[in-house]
């Protein structure tokens, strides 16, 4: 491995079936602070309005499917010692953590920052994005999980802001043995996250960091925040309720408790900013 940090764009939205995360994912690569290691963009085929095909029971899968091996192979170009991924849907971190984990002879930690624990399959849940964690713990789609050649450690994976679930994310997290902490345990410290690390020995981490962890009052650009949505069409769905301030003090704090090599930033969702951009699209003097 070299010692470079590579920047994985992947503007992936198929996971989600939310054309927008791949506009999200585009502005997160310009708000991105300049980097000198080598970065590679993942092509990823914007909405044509057609309805995405389901195969096994996975929206997108084809286009899914390609797109994580198209990452694999822009990550195995460099064979770096740190990824930073910017997507996109969650499902962007499947061939940045396999890699790693790989890399780590399977002793990485992960850091899961996300609302949802991701750890359905498509007997559950139709959107892959969703999955993308079990997937890592080799449950889930035989394909998907064929690209992950050393498996997550379950004792060393920890969600962190996750205050609810439902009973089928209950019970497949309980079969995992996978451990979590809620929002609020995290909002004034970052102990309980930090005790884990020095407990399991991790001296090398892989953060995921779904924005929809965050309070959707506070931080706007969330797919709870999508305009023009009938009432209710949320319901039953968790939503997060960190402050962005709490998560960059847990993410600087587990930087100096370990080893940081990998972060994904997904979900990010520039409502407004996506509605700028199509309305000046509509403005005569700007198509001349």
């Amino acid at each position: 491995m070299s010692g470079k940090t590579l920047r994985l764009n992947m503007p992936q939205w198929q996971g989600g079936t939310e054309p927008a995360y791949r506009f999200g994912a585009e502005l997160l690569r310009w708000l991105a602070p300049p980097h000198e290691g080598p970065e590679e963009t993942v092509d990823v085929p914007a909405a044509d309005g057609r309805p995405l095909q389901v195969e096994h029971g996975i929206e997108g899968r084809a286009a899914l499917l390609a797109q994580a091996r198209a990452a694999r192979a822009a990550i195995e170009r460099h064979q770096p010692e740190r990824i930073v991924t910017l997507g996109g849907d969650c499902l962007v971190d499947l061939a940045p953590m396999a890699y790693l984990n790989r890399c780590h002879d399977g002793k990485l930690g992960v850091l899961w920052i996300d609302a949802h624990p991701d750890v359905m399959s498509a007997a559950e849940l139709s959107h892959a994005h969703a999955h993308v964690l079990g997937m890592l713990l080799g449950r889930g789609d035989e394909a998907f999980t064929g690209e992950v050649e050393r498996k997550l450690d379950p004792a060393r994976v920890m969600i962190a802001g996750m205050s609810a679930w439902t009973e089928a994310e209950g019970r497949i997290l309980q079969e995992l043995g996978i451990r979590h902490v809620p929002a609020a345990a995290l909002a004034d410290s970052s102990q309980p996250i930090l005790d884990w690390i020095e407990a399991e020995g991790i001296t090398h981490l892989a953060v995921h960091f779904d924005l929809d962890v965050l309070d959707a009052a506070h931080f706007s650009p969330l797919l709870f925040n999508k305009p023009g949505q009938p009432e209710g069409t949320f319901d039953g769905i968790v939503q997060g309720s960190m402050r962005l301030g709490q998560v960059i003090r847990l993410l600087r704090d587990v930087s100096g408790a370990c080893d940081v090599v990998g972060l994904a930033i997904a979900e990010f969702l520039p409502w407004d900013m996506l509605r700028l951009r199509n309305a000046l699209a509509d403005l005569p003097i700007m198509q001349r």
